[in-house]
């Protein structure tokens, strides 16, 4: 495993932002751009708040 060569299309520099595409069961794709030190709780709550905004729209 130590011998194993980034995949192709992957940077692995050290940046501090993390760019995330959330996938949803219908199909939808929601876009995040966190830091490393980002609570994953952070971003689901994030997400579930997009998905009722979406949802809720007169």
């Amino acid at each position: 495993m130590a011998d194993e060569k980034p995949k192709e299309g992957v940077k692995t520099e050290n940046n501090d932002h993390i760019n995330l595409k959330v996938a949803g069961q219908d199909g939808s794709v929601v876009q995040f751009k966190i830091k490393r030190h980002t609570p994953l709780s952070k971003l689901m709550k994030a997400y579930c708040e997009r998905q009722v905004s979406l949802t809720w729209q007169p």
